[in-house]
């Protein structure tokens, strides 16, 4: 008898879409980064708003094809409206011959700090100068307080890795701001200042945490397309797929 070949789930990345054109152009390189990584796997990018493909249209395309399992990997950092209730809502309506696992979100993982330090360092900053830099992790923002919790746990566990001082700071819906952040930590005595945006890609908030940074020394780049964040996709990815009968991952 022949034994049937197991399926790979297919990988749908999940972003939120952005009016600016940096986004879009950022969220495919890293989807770019992922398939190169696994070539096996195929990975597809649906949009939840303002850009095409939306994330129905991604579905429904997979389901004509006969495609059976999905896991479906929101592109968020924190766990809050978006990963709660709009994309449970979208996939509620996805084709019904679709097996669809929800992955959990990046954040918080130890590979999003390194990709941190990464974009800090490729910003100018050494590891030398961490006894002495103070940053501030400078988010989104959030109405949930679980995310804006998040943050501030993660800019706690950051401290501990050597920096001189780490504080949270928010581009919406909570405060303190970037700029107010900065302050602070000048205001603290740390010989620097930097600013890392845990953000994915560019867009209206960033740009705003970009603004609130002109006190700082240092402004990383957005966390974008690096290395550590493409392996945390695939993480994410296997743990969500190892639940699907007959999956094959490696």
């Amino acid at each position: 008898m022949r034994r049937t070949k197991p399926v790979r789930p297919v990988l749908v990345v999940i972003a939120h879409g952005s009016r600016d054109p940096r986004h879009a152009a950022t969220v495919h390189a890293l989807v770019r980064r992922v398939r190169a990584l696994r070539p096996g796997v195929r990975v597809e990018t649906g949009f939840l708003d303002f850009n095409i493909p939306s994330v129905q249209g991604v579905l429904e395309s997979l389901a004509a094809e006969g495609v059976r399992d999905v896991v479906a990997l929101p592109l968020l950092l924190t766990r809050a409206f978006h990963a709660k209730a709009d994309i449970p809502a979208v996939l509620r309506d996805a084709p019904p011959q679709l097996r669809i696992r929800q992955a959990d979100v990046l954040g918080p993982s130890p590979l999003l700090l390194s990709a941190l330090e990464r974009r800090l360092y490729e910003a100018g900053l050494t590891p030398a100068d961490k006894s002495s830099t103070g940053v501030v992790l400078a988010s989104a923002g959030s109405t949930d307080p679980e995310a804006i919790a998040v943050i501030a746990d993660i800019a706690r566990e950051w401290r501990h890795t050597g920096w001189c001082a780490v504080r949270p700071a928010f581009a919406s819906a909570a405060l303190p701001r970037t700029e107010d952040a900065v302050r602070e930590l000048r205001a603290l005595g740390c010989a620097k200042v930097a600013v890392a945006p845990y953000v994915l890609a560019p867009g209206f908030l960033p740009d705003r945490i970009a603004r609130g940074a002109g006190e700082a020394d240092v402004l990383a780049g957005v966390l974008g397309a690096a290395p550590e964040v493409s392996a945390l996709v695939l993480s994410r990815f296997r743990t969500a797929a190892s639940d699907v009968p007959s999956a094959h991952i490696a």
